[in-house]
């Protein structure tokens, strides 16, 4: 019953580290609300936390990880490193998510108003699919908008080739093909798995070199500038979950022969139980381009997690071509706006009317297309990066 549940604000996040991992194992959980994500975000961009913990019959019933971010005059309480995440689910015990209704969720509502009052002007959790995986979120009933981005999935099988079964397996195999061959013919390529400390920091380097390169000749912000935002996939990589799981995985294809040692391609791949998930990749576009090592590097990766037992390959959000190419499954999230304060209610009513607009635009690639011009000129002011595709 509603009546029974406690609630409690919290503002470190180490004492709540067993209750945690314990929810941290439920794979229904976003890996994006893993302790190991969360506290790398906290240790390198020390924003004040507001960790919403629940409780039932002495049980805890869920966990939702917040920081406090001020944008201009707003302070907003949102998801631990959320402007990074590619999904977001809270974290709530299985007995919970089967059993919480409306009363639950207006309860949680209502403790956050009271909880964040001085704190912060509104609660905004961003980028929550309210139906993932056969399972209804139990903050659903909540005030809620579609978010401008959609997500990609690619639904993995038994096997390979089951799998790209479900794509016209005969072109994508005949494209694999002509890849190889072209890569062949200036001396061959690696499938690297960065493992050691060094090679990890060293293809990280070389991923962050490749995208500001990509963001400039596109004329777009680089998101990943900011020393922050960097220092944070270093802790990543050295964060270990055991077994196949991992918070962040770089994989690359460097090239041998004519240009022995180059990186073609780069990916950083996360996993939860059978959910992996694609952070980002960027490509070397001086060298083998028209072997596209990008979606070389994808075919040789949804391969590998099908080995290994994956059931899904998330593409993350984001709507681009590649993508439809490989995913049968577009998932709709939903951003959930709760005011605190009065300046809350304008700064809600605000960011619903600025969704609409950027799901307008995106629709629009030549609007599009123009804005991102005039955010790349903005950027060229020495300021923080705050956000990727918005």
């Amino acid at each position: 019953m509603s009546q029974d549940l406690e609630i409690r604000l919290f503002d470190r996040i180490e004492p709540l580290e067993a209750e945690w991992r314990r929810l941290d194992a439920d794979p229904a959980n976003s890996l994006h609300q893993a302790y190991d994500w969360c506290l790398a975000w906290a240790k390198t961009h020390r924003n004040p936390l507001a960790i919403v913990l629940g409780r039932r019959a002495g049980e805890t019933a869920f966990i939702l990880p917040l920081e406090i971010v001020r944008h201009s005059m707003i302070k907003s309480a949102q998801f631990i490193g959320a402007r990074f995440n590619n999904i977001n689910s809270g974290l709530f015990s299985a007995g919970f998510r089967a059993s919480a209704g409306a009363a639950e969720a207006t309860q949680i509502s209502q403790a956050f108003a009271t909880l964040l009052s001085g704190k912060a002007d509104l609660v905004s959790l961003t980028n929550i699919p309210l139906e993932w995986r056969g399972e209804r979120h139990p903050l659903a009933g909540l005030p809620a908008i579609e978010n401008q981005n959609h997500a990609f999935q690619l639904p993995l099988m038994a096997d390979f080739e089951q799998t790209i079964g479900q794509l016209n397996a005969k072109r994508r195999r005949k494209k694999f093909r002509s890849q190889c061959r072209r890569l062949e013919a200036s001396g061959g390529f690696d499938h690297l798995i960065a493992r050691t400390s060094k090679e990890k920091n060293a293809l990280l380097d070389t991923f962050f070199e490749q995208k500001a390169i990509r963001f400039k000749a596109l004329g777009i912000p680089n998101v990943f500038q900011a020393p922050e935002t960097q220092a944070f996939f270093r802790l990543l990589l050295e964060a270990d979950s055991g077994g196949h799981d991992t918070p962040l995985e770089l994989h690359a294809i460097r090239l041998k022969g004519e240009f022995e040692g180059r990186i073609a391609a780069i990916a950083g791949l996360s996993r939860k139980g059978d959910h992996v998930i694609c952070q980002f990749g960027s490509i070397d576009e001086s060298v083998v381009a028209d072997a596209s090592p990008g979606e070389l590097l994808f075919w040789l990766m949804i391969e590998r997690s099908c080995e290994e037992g994956a059931a899904l390959f998330d593409f993350g959000l984001g709507d681009q071509d590649y993508k439809r190419r490989w995913c049968t499954v577009e998932t709709v999230q939903h951003d959930i706006l709760l005011p605190v304060s009065a300046t809350g209610h304008l700064a809600a009513i605000a960011q619903r009317g600025v969704t609409r607009a950027k799901a307008v635009i995106k629709g629009n690639p030549q609007l599009y297309s123009v804005i991102q011009r005039l955010r790349a000129h903005a950027d060229e002011v020495p300021v923080r990066a705050t956000g990727t595709d918005d």
